[in-house]
């Protein structure tokens, strides 16, 4: 499924004293099959743009295209769409309201009329790409679960829905390194397994190092900058224009660099940076090659 947005603008208080232009003009694409990392400052318009993209608002001004569709057009079946691109805000944990968590999970596969078989079917499927053990979890309350499997069961719940996008909001946000590493595992697993286009908005460096094929740069409304991460992250004096940082490996290499190390100007990640250092060190040890310095 792709999805095109086109000179998209979106004021909040429309007509009042106290307007605001949350998104400025805005057009991009998002491919079939993408994981996309929109990142910016806060206040940049991540969150505004990205509940455009499962028509929770309505532009100003601006189109929003799913396969072609224009999401806010007339006639066009909006529940449907809807349906194919799931939204999952932060903090979801807060939206569990069911007794089990299979039934919290169910809810909303129930409200699509299936039948009980292809429910549960659906329950099993997102309870696995969660890493949740049906057998031991699915009967219990999910308010006795730890904050990281309460989000990983809201998480199950929009996966339900079987959407051909999935939209996440800072899927991390105040968890626990052990937490946050297994929503990252999870996420990285789902991409690769069932080709999902993933839309993740983070304020993580590292996180998007680790995760995303491309990246959305947002500052003041507007889309600052687009591109693969080492073409992003390369650019680190537009990045702290925009008030963000580099991932940590990034920031690593440029303290090498300026040190005297001959490394590329586009590391971004841990491994990346290792191998580099020490294919280095052992050119240096060999007498053979470039040196360190």
């Amino acid at each position: 499924m792709s999805i095109e947005v086109r000179n998209l603008t979106h004021c909040y208080a429309e007509g009042s004293a106290m307007r605001t232009v949350a998104l400025d003009n805005v057009s991009l694409t998002i491919g079939d099959g993408e994981f996309i990392g929109i990142i910016g400052h806060t206040g940049s318009g991540k969150s505004t743009l990205v509940q455009h993209l499962n028509g929770l608002l309505k532009p100003s001004s601006g189109q929003v295209l799913v396969d072609g569709e224009d999401l806010n057009g007339e006639g066009v079946n909006r529940r449907a769409l809807r349906q194919r691109i799931g939204l999952v805000f932060q903090y979801p944990e807060y939206q569990l309201f069911e007794e089990t968590v299979s039934k919290d999970i169910a809810f909303g596969p129930k409200n699509q009329g299936l039948p009980k078989e292809e429910i549960d079917a659906r329950v099993r499927y997102a309870m696995d790409c969660v890493h949740l053990d049906y057998e031991k979890y699915s009967e219990r309350s999910p308010f006795e679960l730890s904050g990281g499997q309460m989000r990983r069961v809201a998480i199950a719940g929009v996966l339900a829905m079987r959407p051909s996008v999935l939209i996440l909001d800072e899927p991390t946000a105040g968890l626990d390194p052990r937490g946050r590493d297994r929503i990252l595992t999870m996420l990285e697993e789902l991409h690769a397994r069932e080709n999902v286009t993933i839309v993740m908005v983070s304020h993580s460096m590292d996180d998007m190092a680790r995760l995303a094929t491309r990246l959305i740069v947002m500052a003041d409304g507007k889309v600052l900058a687009t591109g693969t991460p080492r073409e992003i992250f390369a650019q680190e004096d537009m990045m702290v224009s925009a008030g963000l940082g580099v991932p940590a490996a990034a920031r690593l290499c440029r303290a090498l660099r300026e040190k005297g190390y001959s490394l590329p100007a586009d590391l971004y990640r841990p491994e990346e940076l290792k191998e580099h250092l020490l294919r280095l060190w052992k050119a240096a040890g060999s007498g053979k090659g470039e040196s360190p310095c």
